[in-house]
């Protein structure tokens, strides 16, 4: 593991040192998707503070326990944690998604992204991350966009009347498509519907930009994912960077990618590749 982290941390080096982006305000995260999916609240305030991750987005359903179900004293309790410890808790990834062809299925993501915008305003959180999850084939695609459309304006309406904003996550393998995601946001037309980027695989252009899918989303872009940055063949990540600085682009980039028998190595690499990325000549 140690030679292995090595190498990883030579390649970060050499790929960091060939950008060109200036430190600005954009702030880097970690989204328990994968790499905290097992540890619980203290060991993701103690992980990210000594790898020097500013803040996370808590996937639901993992061992970190924040859920809907949790009482007034245990919400409570979780923010308190957090505030003062240097770490944000910025962000609820939850998994609802209003897709489906069933209009039942459809009501009870609603109703649950309801109750974690109230979780997420409790625990003074900036957003609720929810997704489409792909296009059933069984009704028309316009019919589904509008669907998702009009789903996000009502959750993000419930998020305006808490202080909190609703992330729609470019995500699905038929409806993460740039083209039906705008689609989507600009029938939700609320302000506080709003998109989280993902980097996905599919979304460059034979030239390897992203420019396209980020000139249709940019307008509506709340919070964003990335992966191993070190893969500098696999995203344009620093091409996509360099946008988000030029737009004055100051929320959240959070890493979420694959976990490690030795994590808080793994992260404090992924912190320097950042720091280098954003402070290279």
């Amino acid at each position: 593991m140690n030679a292995v982290m090595i190498v990883i941390a030579a390649s970060l080096v050499a790929f960091a040192e060939s950008t060109h982006i200036r430190e600005d305000e954009m702030k880097l995260g970690l989204v328990t998707y994968e790499m905290a999916a097992q540890w619980d609240v203290d060991t993701i305030i103690a992980n990210c503070c000594e790898a020097g991750f500013e803040g996370v987005e808590l996937r639901t359903t993992h061992a970190h326990g924040v859920e809907t179900s949790l009482s007034t004293a245990e919400r409570r309790e979780v923010r308190q944690k957090f505030e003062g410890s240097g770490v944000r808790a910025y962000g609820l990834g939850t998994a609802f998604e209003f897709h489906s062809s069933d209009p039942a299925e459809v009501r009870g993501n609603i109703e649950g992204t309801k109750a974690s915008l109230q979780l997420a305003a409790e625990l003074g959180m900036e957003g609720v991350k929810v997704r489409p999850n792909g296009i059933p084939a069984d009704v028309p695609e316009e019919q589904t966009i509008e669907q998702i459309g009009t789903s996000m304006r009502e959750v993000a309406q419930a998020g305006a009347d808490l202080g909190v904003y609703v992330w729609l996550e470019v995500h699905g393998v038929e409806s993460c498509r740039a083209d039906r995601m705008v689609k989507m946001i600009d029938i939700a037309d609320h302000a506080n519907a709003l998109l989280t980027f993902n980097c996905n695989d599919g979304e460059t252009d034979d030239s390897g930009s992203c420019r396209g899918a980020y000139e249709m989303l940019k307008h509506k872009i709340g919070c964003v994912h990335i992966h191993e940055l070190w893969l500098a063949d696999s995203y344009p990540y620093q091409e996509l960077l360099q946008y988000l600085k030029d737009d004055g682009y100051s929320g959240w980039i959070s890493y979420e990618g694959p976990g490690s028998s030795d994590a808080v190595l793994v992260m404090k690499c992924y912190r320097r590749l950042w720091d280098l990325l954003l402070a290279g000549d």
